[in-house]
């Protein structure tokens, strides 16, 4: 993990948050807004959750940021669902040179998507997107796979519609 002074005070804010509970809901969107106001390049983060009832296909979970009508994500399409079919975190630069991208707002122009896996099993993802080109880099990476084991099981329960907390 990268050992920037930010990423330090974010996973002990984040790990703080995740620790207070509340529904899976709850959380997530506490984290969304927490990124969202914390990380200088985020202009919105959200969970787009594995939907169990519709095979190869997303949905958008809690989110910080500007709405979006990407409620439902197929795999392989978008940033998002090629991150899901590809079980990897996708970084792209630019969307703009994205052939796959499916715009959420003009103003964006990088993104980068984390897998979320719960005992081996892909619950969601985590997506962060910058009204700047190359705003998220491989440190942010490392960061976000971080928050995505941070969060997994609520990540999971979420999509289960378990909210419990």
């Amino acid at each position: 993990m990268a050992e920037k002074p930010m990423y330090r005070e974010m996973m002990t804010d984040l790990e703080r948050t995740v620790s207070e509970g509340g529904t899976a809901e709850e959380v997530l969107k506490a984290v969304c807004d927490y990124l969202c106001r914390e990380h200088p390049e985020c202009d919105w983060a959200g969970y787009y959750l594995v939907d169990p009832s519709a095979e190869g296909e997303l949905f958008l979970g809690p989110y910080a940021g500007a709405p979006t009508e990407h409620d439902r994500i197929r795999f392989g399409e978008g940033v998002c669902g090629q991150a899901a079919s590809g079980l990897k975190t996708f970084l792209v630069d630019d969307v703009a040179e994205e052939d796959n991208y499916l715009s959420c707002s003009p103003e964006v122009r990088s993104e980068i998507v984390v897998p979320v896996f719960h005992e081996g099993v892909l619950a969601g993802e985590i997506d962060l997107d910058s009204h700047h080109i190359s705003g998220f880099g491989p440190e942010d990476g490392e960061f976000l796979e971080w928050l995505a084991g941070l969060t997994a099981e609520f990540a999971d329960r979420a999509r289960k519609g378990e909210g419990g907390s």
